[in-house]
């Protein structure tokens, strides 16, 4: 079992970049290999275009200027003019085409990381808060789409740039290339160095984002409970604990980021010194190949050098964010799937409902079992209910039933097939569960009810909400069955939540029925109708009942107390009474 991890402790260290994780980008970026080439080809155009018009500065300054020769004036501006064109629209077609290559790459990832969210077992969503996979969702893949839409591109063309004005340089003059680069290296191994404490800072900082956003989302979710309880106070001086510790974090981030500009700037004029003195000392030493207005075309260079070099470091640090988001969404996207299909598995037809569990053994974290050995044989139709001490394994049998856990020994077998040889689909739709806490989605009551049966017609749904006596209430709702409900059935008392969802188990319709404490937020008189109408529904039915109401049990085939890893007590309601055992002090 993974290691639990809460809201204040960070998701992961400092990363360096993972050549990895960027290699496992391919795959996302190969069906787009044609819109690539023409990225490439306008992307190479653009930086030809915007490194040539220097050289036509140095004709102007040599040709125009210094020899008043004015005819190639106008020819020369329409030269500007045409240069400038030709980059606009270079530039245009590759922002706009890397746009949407960024946009399909982030739109598969989203879609990736969604559906391995839709597959992966209750372990993975126990050992981790659901702020901290929200952000997984949200706020790094958002960072990626941005990378790619943007940085992945410019990085691109900062190579072209970088490469193509050397040799522009070099074709000029090897010696003020040299003096260029003299001034340039250091500069970068500064900017590289402050980049790289950067960097540290960073991802520090998005650990305490995914912090923050843990303990917002766990504060909105237990809204009711922090008022109830009097923690608003409490609350919220963790919430500006949190908080403090990550805007003091990116404060630093800020003040260290200011050195990069002053660190820029110095050695650019001291480069521009340099090249004026290099280019004087040639000049007066009789170097005919110097010109007024090389010099001017030299300093251009450098600046269009400079640029893309400083630009670099950034996006470099950019990269190692990203290394690091890829590696946080690829772990969701590859964390192994625990409950799996077989290749060959069956699909479950015509259950009868015997049930059998065979020596079962099973644990949450290894080495501390919650059921030891564990034999129970259910027979078609009969209903068992589960009672016992908090903890001591009552869910975990009926977990193991519907595969929410796979058995660590033994086997659960549903008709004398293993659950485990059976597709996941046919065995959930065979095994209905009604949990303690409903679950209500945002849309209409009878979209709710539907979450039962897909292709349920209007008139089945609200059969299924009749026979369960969650009509009448449904009905005084404004809108009744088309009443749009909120998120998480706000503005519904907890009653009328399990009143829809009892509803959503009728019209699914299941041959093993699990009610895990599925009554507790009822009242008596409710319950007492919802009890005449599981009769009705459990009928020939197989059924698990999870209740610590003796209403609601004692009419069980089987009472079973569930205690120290087994059963410690099993028999009727009247038998266990008159044992005077454990499931007697319970009842008392």
């Amino acid at each position: 079992m993974a290691s639990r991890n809460t809201f204040f402790e960070d998701e992961h260290l400092e990363k360096k970049i993972d050549i990895k994780q960027l290699g496992r980008t391919i795959r996302y970026i190969l069906p787009y290999k044609k819109l690539l080439f023409l990225v490439s080809c306008m992307m190479l155009i653009a930086a030809v275009v915007s490194l040539l018009p220097p050289r036509l500065l140095k004709l102007i300054v040599d040709e125009v200027v210094v020899n008043q020769d004015y005819r190639e004036l106008a020819l020369m501006g329409g030269g500007l003019v045409l240069l400038a064109a030709v980059e606009i629209l270079s530039t245009f077609v590759q922002t706009r085409s890397m746009g949407k290559m960024g946009l399909n790459i982030i739109s598969r990832i989203r879609t990736d990381i969604f559906d391995r969210l839709q597959l992966l077992s209750f372990d993975y969503f126990d050992n981790r808060p659901d702020g901290k996979i929200v952000v997984r969702v949200t706020e790094y893949i958002n960072g990626l789409a941005d990378f790619f839409s943007n940085y992945v591109m410019m990085f691109a063309i900062y190579i072209v740039k970088i490469v193509v004005v050397t040799v522009f340089m070099l074709s000029l003059s090897p010696v003020l290339t040299a003096v260029v680069y003299a001034t340039v290296i250091p500069m970068m191994m500064l900017v590289f160095k402050l980049r790289s404490a950067l960097r540290k800072m960073y991802t520090a900082h998005r650990a305490k984002n995914s912090n923050r956003t843990a303990f917002l989302v766990e504060s909105i979710m237990g809204e009711q409970i922090v008022k109830n309880y009097n923690r608003i106070d409490v609350n919220k001086e963790t919430y500006r604990q949190i908080h403090e510790t990550s805007v003091n974090m990116w404060w630093s981030i800020v003040k260290r980021s200011r050195l990069n500009s002053p660190i820029v700037q110095l050695f650019w004029h001291t480069g521009t010194l340099c090249i004026y003195g290099v280019a004087l000392a040639l000049i007066l030493s009789g170097n005919d190949l110097i010109t007024a207005g090389m010099v001017v075309t030299f300093t251009t260079y450098m600046s269009s050098f400079q640029d893309p070099l400083s630009q670099l470091s950034t996006i470099i640090q950019e990269l190692a964010q990203v290394s690091s988001n890829l590696e946080q969404v690829f772990d969701t996207i590859d964390y192994p799937l625990e409950i799996q299909e077989k290749e060959n598995a069956v699909a479950l037809k015509n259950v009868k409902g015997k049930v059998d569990f065979n020596d079962v053994t099973f644990a949450y974290e290894e080495g501390t079992n919650i059921l030891e050995h564990f034999n129970l044989h259910v027979k078609q139709g009969e209903t068992i209910a589960l009672v016992g001490p908090t903890g001591a394994g009552k869910t975990t049998v009926i977990n193991m039933l519907t595969r929410f856990y796979d058995v660590k020994e033994g086997s659960v077998t549903i008709d004398g097939i293993d659950v485990r040889d059976v597709t996941l689909y046919s065995l959930r739709k065979e095994v209905g569960v009604l949990m303690q806490d409903p679950f209500i989605f945002k849309g209409t009551v009878l979209d709710n009810i539907r979450y039962g049966k897909w292709d349920a017609t209007d008139e089945e749904c609200i059969a299924a909400a009749k026979m369960i006596f969650a009509d009448k209430f449904i009905r005084k709702l404004n809108g009744g069955y088309n009443h749009v409900l909120e998120e998480r059935g706000s503005g519904l008392s907890a009653g009328e939540k399990q009143l829809i969802s009892f509803a959503r188990i009728v019209l699914k319709n299941p041959s093993v029925i699990i009610l895990d404490e599925a009554t507790s937020a009822i009242d008596t008189e409710t319950e007492l109708l919802i009890k005449q109408a599981l009769d009705i529904l459990i009928k020939d039915k197989t059924a698990f009942i999870v209740a610590h109401r003796l209403s609601t049990i004692r009419n069980s085939d089987r009472i079973l107390y569930i205690s120290n890893k087994g059963i410690a007590e099993e028999g009727t309601h009247e038998e266990l009474m008159a044992k005077k055992g454990l499931y007697y002090e319970l009842a008392r």
